[in-house]
């Protein structure tokens, strides 16, 4: 499964490429250097991390599928309609994960980071969750019980997941009765969006039916402004990891009540203890405020060594996933582990919190352990 995605990223990489010239060309970019190393850097480390978290992606799934397995006949899961049905269903069930993503504050800790970025395109479509995996397995218990083989599980999953990468673009506009159906460009805009009239709708993967059908479809009619109600404003991946957990442990610290302690975690996101509220009182959000970029100005040797670096990691990531199936557990957690200190260098020369002296140093080190480590 991991080397399927070392194939897909050239792929994705080109898809990229064009549509970055189709935006110079039309004068309207929708990348930015700094923005697209954050997206991109958390996609590699969301993928480094699938590798050495096989239990919670697909592990649990197959220890308990020979348990519940109601309907197990080969002839029909390997038929095209077996096929057909085993995407529905993880498309039904990852429409419920991602729904309970936005509504649910833990849910939406760890999926927030897919909906950081500023910017709406192809590499926002990589910006993938690194902790999703630990909550959401058993969102798709249930296709287990039907009887869907794990093989079959993890293949229709990675079809939902790879559909979805062209419908984060601003360069295609509405397309008539494909959007009452289908999860288009333009329903996944109002997705990301922060507007008042698109937050918490359209969570379908492959399907916007699914919307249609529970009341959470909204429809394009105005301007989307990206991002989330509390701007990262950081190219940190380990910042946009965790950061989005550190309001919710402090107010169930600071609460007195047990229950609210508890209910801070599964209540929608936004909502706090009325003492914490009141002796720790937030700003509103403004949408105005929202519309602002984070857009810090880099030097040219920042913008070298971010880029030297990224490629650097590139490579190390797509050779980890390659031999992933090859590596001691061992071997590959430590490569996890240097692969965030890798990317954490390059996020924090883009926040300019990291000298480039220093940046140079460590990244040499980390790269030198790494290929050591994949080589030998």
């Amino acid at each position: 499964m991991h080397r399927l995605v070392v194939f897909v990223v050239p792929v994705f990489a080109l898809l990229m490429a064009c549509e970055f010239a189709w935006g110079w060309l039309k004068r309207r970019n929708t990348y930015r250097f700094n923005d697209t190393l954050g997206s991109l850097s958390q996609g590699l480390l969301s993928q480094a991390l699938a590798v050495c978290t096989q239990l919670f992606q697909i592990g649990l799934y197959a220890m308990v599928y020979p348990l519940v397995a109601i309907w197990t006949r080969p002839s029909f899961w390997d038929s095209a309609m077996g096929w057909i049905v085993a995407v529905l269903l993880f498309d039904f069930f990852d429409y419920w994960l991602h729904r309970a993503g936005h509504e649910s504050a833990v849910f939406w800790a760890a999926h927030s980071v897919h909906h950081q970025s500023q910017h709406f395109n192809f590499s926002t479509a990589l910006r993938q969750e690194s902790t999703v995996a630990f909550l959401g397995w058993a969102f798709y218990l249930p296709m287990a019980v039907v009887g869907v083989p794990p093989e079959q599980f993890g293949l229709a999953g990675l079809i939902v997941l790879v559909y979805q990468f062209w419908i984060h673009t601003e360069h295609i506009g509405k397309l008539g009765w494909f959007d009452r159906v289908f999860s288009s460009p333009s329903n996944h805009r109002v997705h990301h969006a922060v507007n008042d009239g698109y937050v918490d709708r359209n969570y379908g993967g492959m399907l916007v039916v699914w919307d249609r059908m529970f009341g959470t479809f909204a429809e394009e009619t105005e301007r989307c402004v990206y991002g989330t109600r509390k701007a990262l404003s950081s190219f940190d991946p380990m910042r946009a990891i965790l950061g989005p957990y550190a309001p919710l442990l402090r107010d169930a610290w600071h609460t007195k009540r047990w229950r609210d302690k508890i209910a801070v975690w599964f209540k929608s996101p936004g909502w706090r203890p009325a003492d914490v509220a009141a002796r720790f009182p937030e700003p509103a959000f403004s949408l105005e405020e929202a519309m602002h970029i984070h857009d810090p100005a880099l030097t040219r040797p920042q913008v070298a060594s971010a880029a030297l670096h990224f490629a650097c990691w590139v490579g190390v990531t797509l050779a980890f996933l390659w031999r992933a199936d090859d590596l001691a557990f061992q071997i590959g957690l430590m490569l996890l582990v240097l692969a965030v200190g890798g990317f954490w260098s390059i996020g924090a020369v883009l926040d300019s919190r990291l000298r480039l002296r220093w940046a140079w140093c460590a990244q040499a080190a980390l790269l030198a352990i790494s290929a050591v480590l994949l080589f030998t």
